[in-house]
Order: structure tokens, then C-alpha cells, then sequence
């Protein structure tokens, strides 16, 4: 497993510990600035922690520790460091990052169809998810990636529902957060069930426990 800091592991704690704002399906989200006050504002602060970039508390209000992470975060991704979230800074948000409903699919996902597996085995399930996010290839978003036909054996048998354990949420932190032991790999598969031609076919990456990896 890969080792964590005392520090990171008490972060991560802290972080699922608190409860998401409720969420309006469909709902625009707003252009934050200093001075918001709403559950965009907290929306963004999750998903900045979850990345490390805001360490302060969740509360909903776009103060100037918020405002800085935001500009750190807008700088490392290549865009405008304002400190503003607007269009082009949420979008960028919700490709490389997850809110908190998003993190509870993660780990879903994970932990249904990788739970047998190895630590770094269960991360890389997560960043093939991640992966296909930011894919033009797939979806852009994880509900449509994970409930795309066919693309998950757990979605279709029902062991999705299942509930997950603490190392599928640590395994979706990491996985968000960047680790991926997959070499960007879009796919995987177990070589002693797989019956199609066309996933062998496939460039393969690695081999990680039972799981094939695969672009």
C-alpha cells in the first residue's frame, strides 16, 4: 500500500467527515468571487482540498484563503489565475476533479469491482475512471462514465449498491489526486473471464493483479 503521512491520512478524515450541501441536479453553477456565499463555494473548496490545494475549513464562503487556492489551482491548470471561478475554471474543476457525491461513486465503483485486489490495484480501477473522464473518447462526467452501457461488470450485476470501505474512499483520494499505476490506461479486464476479441486487442499497459490494464 502506498504510505501515507499522519498529516495527509488526518486531512482525508476531516475531509469525509463533513456533509455535502444539498445539491440541485441541473443547476448551473454560479461564477464565484470573494464575497460568495453558497454551496458552489463549498463545492469548490471540496474539491480544492481533495486536490490539496485549500486547507482551511469547508463553510461555504469565498474568503481570500479560498480565493488563493482557487488561483494556485487556476495556475497549475493553465488558466487565468484570478481567483475568480467562472466558466472556464469549473470546467477545468470537473474534469480533474470530483465533488462529494462524485468521491461516493468513486469509491462505489471501486470498491465493486476491485475489493479482492490490492491497494494499488483498487487505485488503478479509479484512474481508469478518471482517465475516462478526461477522454474525448468517453462521457465527461463520472454518473455518465460509470452508468455508460456496459462498462462496468458491477453496474450491471448490482454490486455497485454495495457499501464501500474505508479503502475504496482512500483509494478514490489517491486516484483523484493524480496516482495512476495504470499508464493512462482507458481500460481493464480479467484475462481468465474476458471473452471479447476486441478487448484483447486493445495496447496493453500493465498487468496488476487480475486486472489487465489497457488503452
Amino acid at each position: 500500500m502506498k504510505k501515507w503521512t499522519i498529516a495527509l491520512l488526518c486531512a482525508f478524515a476531516l475531509l469525509f467527515s463533513f456533509a455535502a450541501p444539498p445539491e440541485h441536479a441541473g443547476a448551473a453553477a454560479t461564477t464565484l468571487r470573494q464575497g460568495s456565499a453558497n454551496g458552489d463555494v463549498w463545492d469548490v473548496q471540496y474539491r480544492l482540498k481533495v486536490m490539496g490545494y485549500y486547507e482551511q475549513p469547508l463553510d461555504g464562503a469565498y474568503g481570500p484563503n479560498t480565493a488563493a487556492a482557487v488561483r494556485r489551482f487556476q495556475n497549475n491548470y493553465g488558466l487565468t489565475a484570478d481567483g475568480i471561478v467562472g466558466e472556464r475554471t469549473w470546467a477545468v474543476l470537473k474534469k480533474y476533479t470530483l465533488s462529494k457525491t462524485e468521491m461516493d461513486m468513486m469509491a462505489r465503483v471501486i470498491y465493486s469491482e476491485a475489493r479482492g485486489e490490492s491497494y494499488t490495484g483498487q487505485v488503478a480501477v479509479g484512474a481508469v475512471v478518471m482517465n475516462r473522464i478526461q477522454s474525448s473518447l468517453f462521457p465527461n462526467t463520472i454518473k455518465d462514465v460509470i452508468f455508460q452501457p456496459g462498462a462496468f461488470t458491477a453496474v450491471d450485476d448490482g454490486q455497485y449498491w454495495l457499501t464501500p470501505n474505508r479503502t475504496a474512499y482512500l483509494a478514490a483520494f489517491d486516484a483523484v489526486r493524480g496516482w495512476d499505476p495504470t499508464g493512462n490506461a482507458l481500460y481493464y479486464f480479467n484475462p481468465d473471464t474476458a471473452t471479447s476479441a476486441w478487448i484483447w486487442s486493445r495496447p496493453q499497459t500493465v498487468q496488476i493483479g487480475k486486472h489487465i490494464f489497457a488503452k
